[in-house]
């Protein structure tokens, strides 16, 4: 009988799952939470009927595990199976909902509305030549236009005038304008709102204490030099308003972005100092769940409760996990989770950049790291190893996306965060504690606030001696072919690296080869022919033109769509002043490079079209135009004009005052600056994109018109006067346009046309950058494809 007690009384003692049995469980939830990702990328990228084949087909393979007895399997797909196709459902419904709704289809018509709205972020200036106001992002809850009325929930862009600087976050407002078509997946329209809005509602109390604390410590730092004072509010809550855009650039090079955003550091650094206090005023167990709960809350309403910094505040969670007891196991488990839930509650992530960064960031620092660190302790103190471990693992794993975003590779990016991360902490803890401590106590909270610009002054060194370095970061390009080449190099690095690491010798050869090829330029390709006068850039479907203007010194004719592409052109014509810009029309294959032109170079004047349209790059040129202290306006009509070695004459628009258009760019192209330039005796047609009626005008205008050189209009396309083109007597034809594009781009028809008139036809599709140089005084053109 003895042994049936026994029998009897086990099952009532807890069973300890074994450890084989716990990775299965934690690798369960990771799995869930990559299906989960998948579901959203295959949501927004995928047909719903893709969706609906998929579910299919794993609900068949569910059923056949099952039916050979693997309950287990069955049970763990039909899981995975289940959170994919409700985040995949969630994605493409809610993509139906902002891009398909009552407010999108307002926005195609252009109408104007009557709103009601929630503001969800904080006003933020747009000054320049071209714009004077604020944006911000709302909710629209109500919408009256077209003699309709909805109720709904749709995120919209406001483009305001300056009475809305004043709204604060939270508030609901009621407000008319016009609503336009919004680019991207996130936005339900822009509205070019009119007059001051309305305040129905104001914020709740919670919003009104977190308000004051961001303005307490912006008032902290207000006494110190720029940078260190917009870069303290940065580092603590996101507030990055009045950042330098060289100064933004010097942090990207060197790998140190992300201290310029909300990211999870920041809610470890400030939660985990929190957590710190309470334990050492005797705060215990689920008092200090709670305390830590509480901070994590206070974060999110200080930083703002946008996507980001709910991201931000999710993974900095899970740092805190894996920080803790037993964080080695829980981490990575912990981990899919959130990334479940967060999709979940917003599906949209799956497609953001931002998103993929904060999650490989913390997998890496949680799966590489420790490893890493153990490898180096073997040889080195064990502090130095897991300093040196964390930012190189959070690094590799970001790297693929890093270079598809940027197209480049920092190499300086894991000594640049060594060295700033003994700063980081103290600045961003002695930061938050300068505003709180400010609402009180004012002269405390500017002296807290000094600190915490020393600190940051440090980082500011660190970002810009460490950008300086001849190859602070190398181009990798974004297309599919490399990006797979170096995902494959960093999963081999990944594999290898504790093999290295425990042992000096390989370890301390890594670091000097790097240091050699930081501080020796690495060897590239570059395209700068003797004696070039003009030299289109290869920036794929887009404009970007280089007239020598003097030694290191050029006119730049519009910058292309890809800051990069136009930043190394330049850079390889050893281009350091760029005395003038000339933007010839707003469109994004003309404008949205002027980042690139700006970074590393004194700009000194931009000119543009006097049409202002389309209105959302027109506010995205006048802050990078301000920000960048460059003089702007407009180009002016018929005057002629010498810049160095470059002389320039503006043959249209005839009606150079500035004006806005219909909002949608429709017009823009035939209100392209028209320029004749002369360098080194060569005569130069830049027509930007000048449809054929204002081709027509311009034949009319000036009919014995002659020049050496033609940049073709509008990348080749079809529809051109063709009796203007090749009467011009142009010996060369350039044409600048991307390879494989959609709009076919150029066209056969045109190019056999201006052959026949006797010019020389280069493309940048076929023949890369194009280059005209002088030869016995006359014009030659060469192909650097």
């Amino acid at each position: 009988m003895r042994p049936a007690r026994v029998a009897a009384a086990a099952p009532t003692e807890p069973v300890e799952p074994t450890e084989p049995e716990r990775a299965a469980a934690d690798l369960r939830m990771t799995l869930v939470g990559v299906a989960a990702w998948s579901g959203g990328l295959l949501g927004a990228l995928a047909p719903v009927a893709a969706l609906a084949g998929l579910g299919l087909g794993g609900a068949l393979g569910v059923a056949l595990l099952r039916a050979r007895g693997r309950q287990g399997a069955a049970l763990t797909g039909a899981l995975l199976l289940l959170v994919l196709l409700a985040v995949g459902l969630s994605t493409s419904l809610r993509h139906d909902q902002v891009s398909g709704g009552p407010l999108a289809d307002l926005a195609g018509q252009r109408a104007v509305v009557r709103v009601v709205a929630t503001v969800t972020a904080d006003p933020r200036p747009l000054q320049g030549a071209y714009a004077d106001g604020v944006w911000l992002r709302v909710t629209v809850r109500e919408v009256e236009g077209r003699g309709s009325a909805h109720t709904l929930r749709a995120p919209v862009l406001v483009l305001a005038p300056s009475e809305w600087a004043d709204v604060a976050l939270g508030s609901t407002v009621v407000a008319e304008g016009r609503l336009g078509p919004a680019d991207g997946d996130d936005l339900a329209a822009v509205l070019d709102a009119t007059g001051a809005p309305q305040v129905r509602d104001p914020p709740d109390l919670w919003w009104r204490g977190a308000g004051a604390v961001r303005e307490s410590l912006r008032d902290s730092v207000a006494h110190r030099p720029a940078p260190e004072r917009v870069l303290v509010p940065a580092l603590v809550d996101g507030d990055d308003v009045g950042l330098d855009p060289a100064v933004a650039d010097d942090f990207r090079a060197t790998g140190l972005t992300h201290l310029l955003a909300v990211s999870g550091t920041n809610l470890t650094l400030v939660v985990g100092s929190l957590l710190w206090l309470a334990r050492g005023a005797g705060v215990r167990g689920r008092w200090l769940l709670l305390v830590g709960a509480a901070g994590i809350v206070g974060f999110v309403l200080l930083a703002r409760t946008e996507p980001s910094v709910l991201r931000a505040a999710v993974m900095g969670s899970v740092a805190l996990v894996a920080l803790g007891t037993d964080g080695a196991r829980r981490g990575p488990r912990t981990l899919g989770v959130a990334v479940t839930g967060l999709l979940l509650v917003q599906p949209g992530l799956a497609v953001s950049a931002g998103f993929a960064l904060s999650v490989l960031a913390t997998a890496g620092i949680m799966l590489l790291a420790p490893g890493w660190r153990d490898a180096m302790a073997r040889w080195m103190p064990r502090w130095l190893a897991e300093a040196v471990a964390v930012p190189a693992a959070a690094q590799l794993a970001c790297t693929p996306v890093v270079a598809g975003i940027s197209g480049q590779v920092s190499l300086v990016a894991v000594a640049a965060n060594l060295l700033a991360a003994p700063v980081v902490g103290p600045a961003t803890v002695v930061g938050l504690a300068g505003g709180l401590v400010g609402l009180v106590a004012p002269p405390v909270g500017r002296l807290l606030g000094t600190v915490a610009t020393w600190c940051v002054g440090w980082i500011v060194a660190v970002a810009e001696r460490g950008a300086a370095l001849p190859a602070a970061a190398v181009d990798w390009g974004t297309g599919v072919v490399p990006l797979t080449v170096l995902t494959a190099l960093s999963l081999l690095l990944a594999v290898l690296a504790p093999r290295l690491l425990e042992r000096p010798l390989p370890t301390i050869a890594m670091c000097l080869v790097t240091g050699v090829a930081v501080v020796g330029r690495l060897p590239s390709t570059t395209f700068a022919p003797a004696g070039w006068v003009l030299v289109v850039c290869d920036v794929g479907q887009g404009d970007a033109l280089v007239l020598r203007a003097g030694e290191a010194s050029a006119v730049v004719v519009d910058v292309g769509p890809d800051p990069v592409a136009v930043d190394t052109c330049l850079s390889d014509l050893g281009v350091q002043h760029v005395p003038l810009v000339v933007l010839t029309h707003f469109h994004a294959d003309h404008v949205e490079g002027l980042a690139g032109v700006l970074e590393g170079r004194q700009v000194d004047r931009v000119v543009t079209s006097p049409l202002l349209d389309p209105p959302e790059a027109v506010a995205a040129v006048s802050g990078l135009v301000a920000a960048a202290g460059a003089e702007a306006g407009v180009a002016p009509y018929a005057a002629a004009e010498r810049v160095g070695e470059v002389t320039l004459q503006s043959l249209a628009p005839v009606d150079s005052a500035p004006r806005e258009g219909p909002g949608d760019g429709s017009t823009a192209n035939d209100q392209s600056v028209v320029l004749l330039a002369e360098v080194g005796g060569v005569r130069v047609l830049l027509p930007g994109d000048l449809e054929p009626p204002g081709q027509a005008a311009l034949a009319r205008a000036l009919p014995d018109l002659a020049v050496d050189v033609l940049k073709v209009p509008h990348h080749g396309s079809r529809h051109q006067d063709l009796d203007l083109l090749t009467g011009l007597g142009a010996e060369l034809a350039l044409v600048p346009v991307g390879a494989d594009n959609d709009y076919g781009h150029p066209d056969p028809g045109l190019l056999a046309a201006l052959e026949g008139a006797g010019a020389r036809v280069l493309r940048t599709d076929t023949d890369g950058p194009l280059a005209v140089v002088l030869h016995d005084g006359e014009p030659v053109g060469v192909a650097g494809g």
